[in-house]
């Protein structure tokens, strides 16, 4: 029988809590009715017919009589103290405890969370580091490999090379002018059969024929010469076969404006 008897301080304790609660439910719920009927009240005052001419200045008053009317009200009542006695405290405090226990056990999960996230970024930044570092020690090897094939600068060497290129570029260039001088000989004689007669100047009085490649010769030196103005006037030593055949090859063009005047082809544009 002893047993299965309860203890009869604990069932005293959870009668005690339990009356406790009725009593603050009971009290709130009473406060809560008083609250109602103070709105009630509010709701009911002011019922005025706002007037079309001074409608803003009505609303006003208006609000100005329901917040006089509340202040008036609070200040009458008077605030009544809850009962607590050690069984409400403590089943308060517990409350508070199982859900301040609750909210930290959120921030905790918050935590560990954003701690997993960090710990994940500093991994991938990590990684990206020692792919960096590793990309650097290849660069800094090549530059030093880079370094040690690079040829100390000389201005007279380099000054040395494009003489001795300008020269290559002369001597070939005289050679050019060579076959095509023998080439033109052999090929396009003065009407004579003499062979090459000696550069003479298109204003000379006397009107001696010159030969194709004295022509060529007139027609490049104005053409790099006079790059404004590279139109040669056609003279009589001009035997005009060969002016036909310079025209007809496209390489001369005739003045647009004057049919007496020539130009050659800027090939080299």
């Amino acid at each position: 029988m002893s047993q299965q008897d309860p203890d009869p301080d604990s069932t005293t304790n959870l009668n005690d809590v339990t009356g406790a609660n009725s009593q603050l439910i009971k009290e709130c719920d009473k406060m809560w009715k008083d609250m109602e009927e103070c709105q009630n009240k509010l709701s009911l005052v002011g019922n005025e017919t706002l007037t079309d001419s001074n409608a803003q200045l009505s609303l006003l008053i208006m609000q100005m009589k329901c917040l006089t009317a509340e202040l008036c009200q609070w200040q009458k009542a008077t605030p009544q103290i809850i009962p607590l006695n050690e069984d409400v405290l403590v089943t308060l405090g517990k409350e508070e405890f199982k859900k301040l226990g609750h909210d930290l056990e959120m921030v905790l999960s918050t935590i560990e969370s954003k701690n997993a996230k960090l710990k994940e970024d500093l991994e991938r930044e990590q990684q990206w580091l020692d792919e960096q570092e590793q990309v650097m020690g290849s660069l800094n090897t090549l530059c030093s490999e880079l370094k040690n094939q690079v040829v100390p600068f000389s201005e007279s060497r380099i000054f040395n090379e494009l003489k001795a290129k300008l020269l290559k570029i002369k001597q070939y260039k005289e050679k050019l002018l060579f076959a095509l001088g023998e080439f033109l000989e052999d090929n396009f004689p003065l009407p004579d059969g003499k062979g090459k007669k000696r550069k003479k100047s298109i204003q000379e009085p006397t009107s001696q024929l010159i030969t194709l490649h004295d022509i060529l010769e007139i027609l490049i030196n104005r053409l790099f010469d006079v790059p404004h103005d590279p139109y040669v006037n056609i003279s009589d030593s001009f035997w005009p076969p060969y002016i036909e055949l310079l025209l007809r090859n496209g390489i001369a063009l005739r003045h647009p404006e004057d049919p007496t005047r020539i130009r050659l082809e800027a090939f080299h544009q």
